[in-house]
């Protein structure tokens, strides 16, 4: 794993360490949106030749162990005149990327069972759902020059829009959950969720690009009984304001350590600077005395 790729993994574990709040109010990001970058540079690590309409699999660093990630490159007048199959998603005739660009590069992401969790963890709006499938990512990106990310839009997601199949990767649904309405959920980068229902069994729709997965509704919870997800954020918020005030304890000691032994090479430098000082004093003082001791014993 090269320099880049590690920096980004220990960015992206020490914020999914803190809790939720804490991120978005004192950095204004969400860890979903780090992962994404993560997944963008390693992208781009491996952007070399690809072809036309060509599918290639992105290889990521063992700690993202657990994620799919795909990527073809479009001409942009191409992409809207014919449309595409990308993995899960279909993308119908009319779909633009804003700004344009000469060619496009489609990302897709397939979060699998556990990375999706920071999904679920993230939104508040899903207390009281369940996901039932891992998290699907359509994206996009400047393949010309700068690898800034587009926004995909299509007017309409039920005539020629975008489609999302999941029916590969449904989640078994228990006893609990039997006979519960899927929902389509819709994560926007606002941190808010849309639901909307499903245009047919499994498969979603939509105009635009980002992330996407399917819920069911839990059995309504008493107001006397804290929903074990609550619990569980507790926990995580302890657990992670725990691990932020130990690392802000190691911080602080390296500060008084460097502190310390700075204000130490200061008083050693100055007690040097003072002997060399008294040293050549006394040399002087020396000097002086003999110099008048000859004078008293010259003969006149």
């Amino acid at each position: 794993m090269d320099s880049n790729h590690l920096s980004l993994t220990w960015v992206l574990l020490v914020f999914l360490a803190m809790p939720t709040k804490s991120v978005i109010q004192a950095h204004g990001i969400m860890p979903t949106r780090l992962l994404d970058l993560a997944i963008q540079n390693c992208t781009f690590k491996s952007f070399k030749n690809f072809k036309t309409g060509i599918s290639h699999n992105v290889h990521l660093p063992s700690s993202f162990t657990g994620i799919n990630v795909s990527t073809v490159m479009y001409r942009s007048g191409s992409l809207k005149r014919y449309g595409a199959n990308i993995q899960e998603f279909h993308l119908g005739v009319g779909v633009d990327v804003h700004p344009y660009v000469g060619r496009v590069l489609v990302v897709t992401q397939n979060l699998g069972n556990n990375w999706s969790n920071i999904y679920y963890d993230n939104y508040n709006q899903l207390v009281g759902y369940q996901l039932v499938s891992p998290v699907l990512g359509l994206l996009a990106y400047n393949a010309d020059s700068d690898s800034k990310e587009l926004e995909v839009k299509i007017q309409s997601p039920k005539v020629n829009g975008i489609k999302i199949d999941f029916s590969n990767y449904t989640i078994q649904k228990n006893s609990t959950l039997h006979g519960k309405i899927q929902m389509c959920a819709t994560f926007g980068d606002d941190g808010k969720v849309t639901l909307q229902k499903e245009v047919a069994p499994n498969i979603c729709a939509t105009t635009s690009h980002g992330h996407f997965g399917l819920v069911v509704q839990l059995v309504s919870q008493s107001p006397l009984t804290l929903p074990e997800r609550t619990k569980i954020k507790r926990w995580k918020v302890v657990v992670g304001t725990s691990f932020g005030a130990a690392i802000g304890a190691f911080l602080f000691g390296l500060l008084l350590v460097a502190m310390f032994v700075k204000v130490m090479n200061k008083a050693r430098l100055e007690e040097l600077e003072r002997r060399a000082y008294e040293e050549e004093a006394l040399q002087v003082s020396m000097a002086g005395h003999v110099i008048r001791a000859h004078n008293v014993h010259q003969p006149q």
